[in-house]
């Protein structure tokens, strides 16, 4: 009986003590897992209260708040994860025992993980008993020891460069100046050489003086003012040397040689801004990135993007690199070349440069662009050199708009649509193109049920055929010959035409619409649109590959951006071989005949077919508003360029007349 009852004692006694290991082992555990909560949340100080009494004297509270936070911002922490790992059977000895546990981040130099062990220790602190963790820099990265740092350096890439189709640079990486001061001696010319370099760099006096009182300026240190392209600097030379302190240096930057002709068809690079980073979360962006925000810059952003390379390291206390953390390395972005002729660009914005107005080019039988011009423009090399809040709010608030890209919007053709009346019916047979058709006076409406509303025209003739209509621009002739093709041939030829479907090229064109998004369900605004008003809107680049069709035999082409690109056709047969050639014949007596509407745009040894056309934008019937002039030519014998030409607000410059001699000076330059 006493064995018996020993036994069971002796049983007990251990049931006791493993009950309490047991115990010990939760317990340590569950406050391990807490503290783990905490580092998820980047709870710093909260973890602080975990330590042991030992690891606090190595460390302060702030140190240790800071240490972390400083080092997750510089190496831009994000989706920290730390996960306890679970022992089954902990072992515990002299109130100790070791927790491992996971952690996985991502930084700017990528993916982070590693696996670290947690000294526990239980321990009395105040009036509690409980597991404290014995802390130690390891736990911020594998290897990390006491005394040493975490570092951060970047290994810079190249942005790709964009050139056009001859090589010529569109933006390159190149040299700018920078124009600064050194207050010591700069201010010995009081606010005299503030008024003076405010004059000469066409900065406001206010931004000067907060560029000079920034917290990290020093009396003998070079302040940066403004930075200008090398010509400007050179232009500036002289005005400069009349301001004391004044100091030049060069600088890398992206800079756009074509100036304001490529403003909106290249873009330009700028620093991000918090909506961009935003947008553009996870892509590798941080707050001191730039990035193309417009034009080709933006749309082939992810090409031409330079990603820098980025080391995260430890270094002694002597600053000796220790442990490499992460790293990636840079990557050159790559360079692109486009279509594009500089000089063709050049030229387009030259003849537009003091209008609000559109221009296109073209390589008719390839569909090769060759220029896209908008103005007014900007020079884009000022937002890449960091604008100034006058010059933008100068640009922003302009009533002529000019950094809206008005190549890539839709506009009422006018006249030019004429092109697709007359294609359509001659080959719907509606119409015979060399039977004449009387018309009298200048005024017509298909009958009393039109109330109010009336076609005119200017060219009058008493009997009209298809060529002497598309001569005159007799608008009474289309808009009955629409009506002769009615609704649904009418809305499915223009859908044959590419309407309400998007161009087939990388570049946020708007899509040509027939009325909105839907088709023309009215006779009225059927007879309007046969002579390319009603609800008709086109988008220029559109309206000069319609005008491909007619060297094409009845093809449209495929418009192309990007150099080697294959050319194509985009619409097939819109219109027969013998119908093309007809209105071929027919556009070049536009320009041939001297009663033509494009005949000054005539060119000895040039053989040019083009249409002329005024949209006029009044709400009402018979009131004055604005119009718009068109001219739309392509060269019928080399067939090397088409252009195409808006200019708004021509009601006072005689119409479209005055967008002729404009088209006519391109092609001259061109084929110098």
């Amino acid at each position: 009986m006493r064995r018996i009852g020993w036994l069971f004692f002796t049983m007990a006694i251990l049931l006791l003590i493993t009950a309490g290991c047991s115990n010990d082992q939760q317990k340590a555990q569950d406050r391990f897992d807490k503290y783990v909560a905490m580092w998820n949340k980047e709870d710093f100080k909260g973890m602080y209260g975990y330590l042991s009494k030992d690891a606090k004297k190595t460390i302060s509270e702030k140190d240790f708040v800071n240490r972390y936070k400083n080092i997750y911002d510089a190496i831009e922490a994000d989706k920290l994860k730390v996960k306890a790992s679970k022992i089954e059977d902990l072992e515990i000895k002299d109130h100790k025992a070791v927790l491992p546990f996971e952690v996985n981040m991502h930084s700017v130099a990528g993916e982070i993980s590693f696996e670290e062990n947690a000294a526990v220790v239980q321990e009395k602190q105040g009036d509690t008993e409980n597991w404290y963790i014995n802390w130690k820099p390891n736990m911020i990265f594998k290897g990390l020891k006491q005394g040493e740092q975490v570092r951060v350096a970047t290994q810079s890439a190249v942005r790709g460069e964009i050139m056009d189709r001859s090589g010529k640079y569109l933006a390159q990486n190149g040299e700018a100046i920078q124009v600064g001061v050194v207050p010591q001696q700069f201010s010995k010319g009081g606010e005299q050489a503030i008024q003076q370099l405010s004059k000469t760099l066409a900065l406001s006096e206010k931004s000067i003086n907060q560029a000079l009182s920034a917290s990290w300026v020093k009396e003998n240190q070079f302040v940066p003012i403004k930075t200008v392209s090398q010509k400007d600097a050179s232009n500036l030379e002289n005005s400069l040397k009349k301001v004391e302190g004044i100091q030049q240096k060069k600088v890398n930057a992206r800079v756009y040689p074509c100036e304001e002709a490529c403003a909106h068809l290249v873009g330009y690079v700028a620093p991000v801004t918090a909506e961009y980073l935003k947008e553009h979360k996870d892509e590798g962006y941080n707050a001191q990135s730039k990035a193309g925000m417009i034009g080709l810059e933006s749309l082939y952003e992810d090409k031409l993007r330079a990603r820098d390379g980025v080391t995260i390291y430890t270094v002694d206390k002597d600053g000796n690199k220790k442990n490499e953390i992460a790293k990636v390395n840079p990557k050159d972005g790559e360079s692109i070349q486009v279509t594009v002729d500089t000089n063709v660009q050049k030229s387009l914005y030259e003849q537009l440069k003091d209008e609000k107005g559109v221009a296109t080019a073209l390589q008719p039988k390839t569909g090769e662009i060759l220029g896209l011009v908008s103005t007014p423009a900007f020079d884009p090399n000022s937002f890449s050199f960091g604008i100034d809040a006058n010059t933008y709010q100068f640009l922003s608030t302009n009533p002529d708009k000019p950094l809206m890209n008005r190549f890539t919007k839709t506009y009422s053709p006018g006249s030019t649509f004429k092109l697709v009346t007359g294609a359509l019916a001659v080959d719907e047979g509606v119409v015979n193109p060399n039977e004449s058709i009387s018309i009298s006076g200048k005024k017509w409406q298909k009958d009393k049920s039109w109330g109010d509303f009336y076609v005119t025209r200017v060219g009058s003739k008493p009997n009209v055929n298809l060529r002497d209509a598309y001569v005159t621009s007799d608008n009474i002739y289309f808009a009955q010959t629409a009506l002769k093709l009615g609704l649904d041939k009418f809305n499915s030829g223009l859908k044959q035409f590419g309407f309400n479907q998007k161009m087939p090229v990388n570049y946020p064109f708007e899509t040509s619409k027939i009325a909105g998004d839907q088709d023309i369900k009215d006779e009225g605004v059927l007879a309007n649109s046969g002579y390319g008003q009603g609800k008709l809107q086109v988008n220029p680049l559109h309206l000069a590959l319609m005008y491909t069709s007619i060297v094409n035999d009845g093809n449209i082409v495929k418009p192309i951006l990007m150099n080697g690109d294959e050319s194509g056709i985009w619409k097939k047969q819109v219109i027969s071989k013998g119908t093309a050639q007809l209105i071929q014949k027919d556009l070049v007596d536009v320009i041939e005949d001297k009663n033509g509407t494009g005949h000054a745009a005539k060119i000895d040894g040039l053989t040019l077919a083009g249409k002329t056309g005024t949209a006029e934008l009044k709400k009402t019937q018979g009131e004055k508003g604005q119009e718009n002039g068109w001219f739309v030519a392509v060269d019928t014998n080399q067939k090397n360029l088409l252009v195409s030409m808006m200019i708004e607000g021509v009601e006072d410059k005689g119409g479209s007349h005055y967008v002729v001699p404009k088209v006519k000076n391109v092609f001259q330059q061109y084929n110098k």
